[in-house]
């Protein structure tokens, strides 16, 4: 009697301690009842919706309803079920045991297909993330990407994706990127083997942020330039590469290539991609300023960016000013957050854009200054000023930077009057590049159109019509609500 009262009362917590949430395993099991429908139907679209509906429920991610939901797809006890379960809290084993325990009648055999297998894994892989168990998510992430390699199906290249980003991503926030770059390579040999279109453009983003990170921009180039071209699939993996590209071709010192990469990538970037986007403005700022032009201030004032760029607003003030002393303050009072941005190079060189606005500002005040007093005003610190100004003005005056004449013999540099503007080429060329970028924002607008099949064919009836609308509603809600982890 005692003996089972005793028994009656250990009992009871085992079952309570920590149960399948019951407002995530029935979504759980509709996305799996989703997956299992694209895969017998080929439909890639059913596939992608149920990654982003998984984006939706991924803070709501627990132990208990993941072991649940690994009973209702796989086998129990077999070996990828023991692999993926010995990744999760060792407390609810028991629990899950006692979830998973037969009422009688045997269990029917179940053979899940890969779709849901790999998405078992890529289930397990964010929850080890976000509970921030690095060690463990290395673990499942190389194991998840063994098996893909032996998965050959269209299917599961949206799933295939996102395991991609999520196992490189392990390895960055443990710092062991460079281990896993000759498996990149593998992998995106494999995916241009497979034409597997997506693996290849997440693949080669990858690549190019494993090269980057370590500061190796000729490979990346390499790379970039020797990969195959395709079409964009997917817009965030498309937004990644033009941030890439862009960052490559500024190193390379090809700044109107990098600015048009650049902005392009911000202005693609979903709204909810706010770090990304962050990014993208730093780095289009700096290269704007290395251009010589000054950015407007709205770019600074931006909803929700105005505290992470107010190191470059400071800094463009400086450069617009032509302030040598002022621009070594904010670089010095910035440098923490120029190095964790990785913009230091780019700053040391616009020292040399700082001294010729200085000095365009001179040419414009004075019509005959000399040059102590142009070393003066530019607050050259060298041994030799004089000698430093005089070099400055006569390269200044040789790339056209200023209208003006030295007179070595007197130690003056005399400036022309200044014309009418109006009466160059300086409009006429400013307004073809304003022309040429409406016309190609329209252009990529058209390219991006996207019809029904059939649409001349068939009308579409008011019952369709109905249909269609809310099942585009519940798409753009679903993307609306998609996390910001994908940036």
């Amino acid at each position: 009697m005692t003996q089972d009262v005793e028994m009656a009362d250990q009992a009871a917590p085992s079952k309570s301690l920590s149960s399948p949430d019951p407002s995530v395993l029935p979504h759980l099991k509709e996305i799996a009842s989703l997956i299992e429908t694209g895969a017998y139907a080929r439909e890639v679209r059913r596939i992608s919706r149920a990654v982003r509906l998984t984006m939706v429920l991924r803070k709501k991610l627990k132990a208990s309803s993941l072991g649940a939901f690994l009973n209702y797809v796989l086998v129990p006890g077999s070996e990828v079920h023991s692999r993926l379960s010995s990744f999760l809290p060792k407390e609810d084993e028991h629990d899950m045991e006692v979830d998973s325990a037969p009422s009688g009648t045997p269990a029917p055999v179940k053979h899940p297909l890969p779709e849901l297998e790999i998405y078992c894994y890529l289930l397990v892989l964010i929850f080890l993330i976000d509970q921030k168990k690095y060690d463990e998510a290395k673990a499942c992430s190389s194991t998840s990407i063994a098996r893909l390699k032996t998965v050959n199906r269209r299917t599961v290249d949206v799933l295939a994706s996102r395991l991609y980003f999520y196992y490189s991503l392990c390895y960055e926030l443990t710092g062991d990127l460079a281990e896993i770059r000759g498996n990149l390579l593998a992998l995106h040999r494999i995916a241009t083997l497979r034409r597997d279109e997506l693996g290849q453009e997440t693949l080669l983003n990858l690549l190019l942020r494993n090269y980057l990170h370590y500061n190796l921009y000729d490979q990346a180039e390499k790379l970039r330039s020797k990969a195959p071209h395709f079409e964009a699939h997917s817009n965030q993996q498309f937004c990644r590469y033009l941030f890439y590209l862009g960052k490559i071709r500024t190193i390379q010192l090809e700044y109107t290539d990098a600015k048009e990469s650049l902005l392009q990538a911000a202005r693609k970037a979903p709204q909810a991609a706010l770090g990304f986007r962050v990014q993208c403005n730093k780095w289009a700022i700096i290269v704007r300023l290395l251009l010589g032009e000054i950015p407007e201030r709205t770019v600074f004032m931006q909803k929700g960016m105005e505290k992470a760029l107010r190191p470059y607003f400071e800094l463009t003030n400086a450069v617009r000013i032509g302030d040598l002393e002022l621009f070594r303050n904010v670089a010095e009072k910035f440098s923490s957050t120029f190095g964790s941005d990785r913009t230091n190079n780019l700053i040391v060189r616009l020292r040399h854009n700082v001294i010729r606005t200085g000095l365009r500002n001179i040419s414009i005040s004075y019509s005959r200054i000399s040059l102590t007093d142009v070393a003066k005003k530019l607050r050259l610190d060298s041994p030799n000023p004089v000698a430093d100004a005089e070099s400055i003005v006569s390269k200044a005056i040789r790339d056209g930077a200023i209208d003006a004449t030295l007179d070595h013999a007197n130690g003056w540099m005399v400036s022309k009057e200044t014309g009418d503007i109006y009466s160059t080429n300086e409009p006429q060329i400013a307004f073809n590049s304003r022309i040429a970028f409406c016309l190609n924002m329209h252009n990529e607008a058209v390219r991006a159109l996207r019809f029904p099949p059939n649409s001349h064919k068939e009308k579409e009836s008011a019952e369709k019509r109905r249909e269609r609308q809310q099942q585009e509603q519940e798409l753009a809600q679903h993307i609306a609500e998609e996390d910001d982890d994908d940036f």
